[in-house]
């Protein structure tokens, strides 16, 4: 089981960085519905031109939110790791709170969270 888990988390990170290659937004990233953040506290905002100075329409803009359908071999593989997404979001959202960047605290710890749960549910099943 807990080899299963990691494949599907594998597949829908690789899945996802193809999604999000296309989109190239430099500071956001989703995994399949999650929205990640690499800088939680805009700590390293880039300069934007001023408009008023500028002849040319100069309007910004960043992607923020989008709607991802996940799938349903994602969907299961959150369904059935459902309490290490939770410890999972617990972690990153706290580290995000700290300043550090959530994609990285997401990829360290998701799939040790999930190799965990699953080694737990399948020696439950074992027994």
């Amino acid at each position: 089981m807990p080899v299963a888990g990691l494949l599907l988390f594998a597949g829908e990170t690789y899945e996802s960085v193809r999604m999000n290659h296309s989109w190239n937004s430099p500071r956001y990233f989703w995994w399949a519905s999650i929205p990640l953040d690499s800088d939680p506290l805009n700590k390293h905002q880039p300069a934007v031109p001023s408009c008023q100075d500028s002849a040319e329409n100069c309007a910004t803009w960043e992607l923020r939110y989008v709607i991802v359908d996940p799938g349903w071999l994602t969907m299961l593989l959150m369904a059935s790791g459902l309490p290490a997404f939770a410890v999972g979001a617990a972690i990153v959202s706290g580290l995000g709170r700290h300043g550090i960047n959530e994609i990285w605290s997401f990829m360290i710890s998701m799939p040790l969270l999930l190799l965990s749960w699953y080694y737990f549910v399948g020696w439950l099943l074992d027994r």
